[in-house]
């Protein structure tokens, strides 16, 4: 059975995800496909990286508008954020990994307005008294990134159940790791 762009694209992702540095063939053999059908739908490495950004990119977009992330409280709609973005979180780790690969040191356009929003969802906690102010925004926004990564790697690694994402970054972002 043929598959299609987006479903090689996806798997492709998944296996990079666990072997960064795997080669074309490798990728081809786990995706399912021959090396030519790869090259077809992504010319090379680059081409495939490029094709995964983009993907990511548009999931994370309309991840912020299922997200609804300027209403509510700044908390809940971290948590809707966080639940949005769980389907492509295991692309990011995937991005920060490869990204000296693709125009190393140049944030795109697309990254800078995603990363300015989730930003002005931690502005907006912050304002409204929910966040501490203390914190950077910038470097909550990292850390909100980071820690999407870093859980969809202990997922996929089996350190803790898909139904446990959600509450591992929320929890961890709103309160982290103080009993207090």
């Amino acid at each position: 059975m043929p598959i299609d762009r987006e479903k090689a694209l996806r798997d492709a992702a998944d296996f990079l995800g666990r072997r960064p540095n795997a080669t074309q063939d490798e990728i081809a053999a786990a995706v399912g496909i021959s090396r030519a059908t790869l090259h077809r739908y992504f010319s090379g490495r680059a081409a495939l990286l490029e094709a995964l950004d983009e993907f990511a990119v548009a999931h994370l977009r309309e991840a912020l508008q299922t997200a609804r992330w300027r209403e509510g409280s700044a908390a809940a709609a971290l948590r809707r954020l966080v639940t949005a973005c769980e389907p492509v979180s295991g692309y990011l780790n995937l991005l920060y990994t490869q990204s000296q690969d693709v125009e190393a040191n140049q944030p795109k356009e697309a990254w800078a307005e995603i990363d300015a929003e989730v930003r002005e969802l931690f502005l907006r906690g912050q304002r409204e008294g929910e966040f501490r102010a203390e914190l950077n925004a910038f470097w909550l926004t990292e850390a909100f990134f980071n820690l999407m990564a870093g859980a969809a790697w202990v997922v996929q690694v089996g350190g803790a159940g898909r139904r446990e994402f959600t509450d591992m970054v929320t929890d961890l972002l709103l309160h982290g790791v103080s009993k207090s």
